[in-house]
Parts: C-alpha cells; sequence; structure tokens
C-alpha cells in the first residue's frame, strides 16, 4: 500500500491526454511527516504514521509534542497509520505527492458534507403521493406505514425513516489520478471525492 494525507481544495475541469474534457477535484497534499515505523517485530504489523497539516503548540498536548519532536517536527493536525506500506521510509522523513504516477487508480477516503436531519424524501429518494385525492391532507412528502399494529408491534430496524443525514465516512473506489504538480503539491483525481472544501481526505492505492 501507499497513502498519503490531503486536504481537499475543490473541483475544476481540464482536458486530458485525449483531448476530452475530465471533472477532477484538486486535493492539496503537503508533505506527510513520518512520526513513527511500525515493524512485525516491535509491533506485530508492519505501518508507517503519517502526520499532514500544522497545528499550534499551544494547543498540543505535551505528550503528543513529545511525539512529534522524536521526528523532528512541528506539531501536526492529523495524525493516520497505514498498514503495510509498500515504499521503506524512515522516522523524520517525507511522503510527497509524487510517490502517485498519473494514469494510476485510486482510492479517497473521506467524511462526507452533514446536511442534519432530514426527511425520507431527501434522505433515501421517497417520491411521496403524487396525485392529490378529495380529502388528502399534507400527505405528499410522508413516510407512511411504518410497521404492524398487532404483529410484529413493533418497527424493525433498519426502517427507513428520517433522522441525521451524511457525517459518513466514505470511501471512493477507482479514481484516476489525471494529473500531478509535485512543485505545488496538488493531485488531480477524477470525478468528486467525499467533504466539503477544506476536508481532509486520505489518498490510498
Amino acid at each position: 500500500m501507499k497513502a498519503i494525507i490531503g486536504k481537499k481544495i475543490g473541483m475544476t475541469s481540464i482536458f486530458g491526454p485525449e483531448g476530452k474534457q475530465v471533472a477532477v477535484t484538486i486535493i492539496e497534499a503537503a508533505p506527510n511527516v513520518v512520526t513513527q515505523v511500525k515493524t512485525t517485530e516491535s509491533d506485530g504489523y508492519n505501518a508507517l504514521q503519517l502526520a499532514f497539516g500544522e497545528k499550534k503548540e499551544k494547543n498540543t498536548p505535551k505528550a503528543e509534542l513529545n511525539h512529534f519532536s522524536k521526528a523532528n517536527t512541528t506539531a501536526k493536525k492529523v495524525v493516520k497509520e497505514f498498514r503495510d506500506f509498500s515504499i521503506d521510509k524512515n522516522i523524520g522523513e517525507t511522503v510527497a505527492v509524487d510517490i502517485f504516477e498519473e494514469g494510476e487508480t485510486v482510492s479517497v477516503v473521506g467524511i462526507t458534507k452533514g446536511k442534519g436531519f432530514q426527511g425520507v424524501v431527501k434522505r433515501h429518494g421517497f417520491s411521496g403521493v403524487g396525485d392529490q385525492s378529495h380529502g388528502q391532507h399534507d400527505r405528499q412528502r410522508a413516510p407512511g406505514s411504518i410497521g404492524g399494529s398487532s404483529y410484529p408491534s413493533r418497527v424493525f430496524k433498519g426502517m427507513r425513516m428520517a433522522g441525521r443525514m451524511g457525517g459518513d465516512r466514505v470511501k471512493m473506489k477507482g479514481l484516476k489520478v489525471v494529473k500531478i504538480f509535485p512543485e505545488k503539491n496538488y493531485i488531480l483525481v477524477s470525478g468528486s471525492v467525499p467533504g466539503h472544501n477544506g476536508a481532509v481526505v486520505f489518498i490510498q492505492k
């Protein structure tokens, strides 16, 4: 596996190598610092711990400051561990966008936008009641029946009802790396990725 932590900048479109216009998401992945190296001998598995984003020292616990000082780096905002990293790195070294190549396929993990409390039409795609009949009143976007009375005398778990929407961890698979700008730490992937502009995302291969 190879991976990097980045920040979603936004979407745009560019012309690909075949001359077709492609919708892409711009992700800024400043060099990630390796803050810990785990091995099978010491920890039971192989992994690299990467850190991304600057954080104020006064808002960082002393234990974290000591952890970052071992890698000779400043306090970081996001720390993420990736198992079975395919590139050998030592503590204190960096991982940049050039570990990926243009044209290869990656997965992007992020937290979707929170929509708050939503009804069944927006949350689950219910169509509601189409035509009104005589005496029908305010039922266009209602959920309808949710369970029986005498049997089962309860609402089944997992019933599609109104509730909190968004804010879920989502992995988008099969995204293509369209363009890489190493000098700007930008990586452009095809299509959309989860989260709002400025959200933290993980790019994995």
